[in-house]
């Protein structure tokens, strides 16, 4: 199986756009057409459906991704073994997080990281810690920082770097003291823990909330609960990190929603490689 038609295979199938993937991949969308129609002759079945407005991934196609994802990663693994033999550990190590972990926990990390290890480039995503362990489980990244769940999927490791209370906030200018929650605007997580844990303590007191808004990011709903939104619920460590604390507090009583622990998470399977062993290896638990 010829890694590169693999690796054009995956870059389409991330971006269902032929002239995204040709740019990304470094090639024409001609040779990119080219390949594919080649790996799909290869494989006797089709793998998209295309037509001069869309490119979508067929079920064979659907199926076929986790496999050249897999076969993928087997061969970067092996590249990387025998580097690690010859010392010269060399090559990509791709990581997801939000944007408060990137400068939270991330810069302590990596900094030490790139001292040890110059010849690995790092490929950083940010975006929404509910969907970090979503991307870990389909191999779209290598490591992640997320929130660890209250319960870990089957094949994940975790290692916690801190652990923050989740809390209730509103805006300085706002005052919903006295209302009931029925009456009062709340801005929520679209999915992820923060939303799992609110699920639960609205149910065990009968509350039908009343949602103003679903989000995506804590960051985000810092944002909106100080233009004055509504209540929102956020890790700690979020809301005093972000630029916006001074326009936010504290709404009382606070509810205990439990611990909102951050970690590193990393497939089991991934620690073969050399690349994220070495990320891994380096990484210390906190005191508790």
């Amino acid at each position: 199986m010829d890694i590169t038609k693999l690796r054009l295979f995956c870059n389409l199938a991330n971006s269902l756009h032929f002239g995204r993937a040709a740019n990304s991949s470094h090639v024409s969308p001609s040779t990119l057409s080219r390949n594919i129609k080649q790996l799909e002759d290869d494989l006797g079945v089709s793998l998209f459906v295309r037509d001069n407005r869309s490119v979508i991934l067929t079920h064979e196609g659907e199926q076929f991704l986790g496999f050249a994802k897999e076969v993928i990663q087997q061969w970067e693994t092996y590249q990387e073994s025998l580097l690690a033999q010859a010392d010269q550990l060399r090559g990509q190590l791709s990581i997801y997080c939000s944007v408060t972990a990137s400068y939270s926990f991330l810069y302590e990390i990596l900094t030490e990281f790139r001292v040890k290890h110059p010849g690995i480039a790092i490929k950083l995503h940010t975006g929404d810690p509910a969907q970090s362990i979503e991307r870990i489980l389909a191999g779209d990244e290598d490591i992640a920082i997320a929130a660890k769940p209250d319960k870990l999927p089957s094949g994940i490791s975790f290692k916690p770097i801190n652990s923050s209370p989740l809390i209730f906030i509103t805006a300085n200018t706002e005052d919903w003291q006295g209302k009931s929650w029925d009456e009062i605007p709340v801005i929520i997580p679209e999915e992820g823990l923060a939303r799992e844990r609110l699920n639960i303590w609205f149910d065990s007191l009968g509350i039908k909330p009343n949602i103003y808004a679903e989000v995506k990011g804590n960051e985000a709903i810092v944002s909106m609960v100080s233009l004055g939104f509504g209540v929102g619920v956020a890790p700690q460590i979020v809301v005093d990190n972000s630029p916006l604390a001074d326009k936010v507090k504290r709404f009382d009583p606070q509810p205990d929603l439990g611990p909102y622990d951050t970690g590193i998470c990393v497939m089991e399977k991934r620690l073969k490689s050399p690349i994220v062993n070495a990320f891994w290896s380096q990484l210390r638990e906190p005191n508790r």
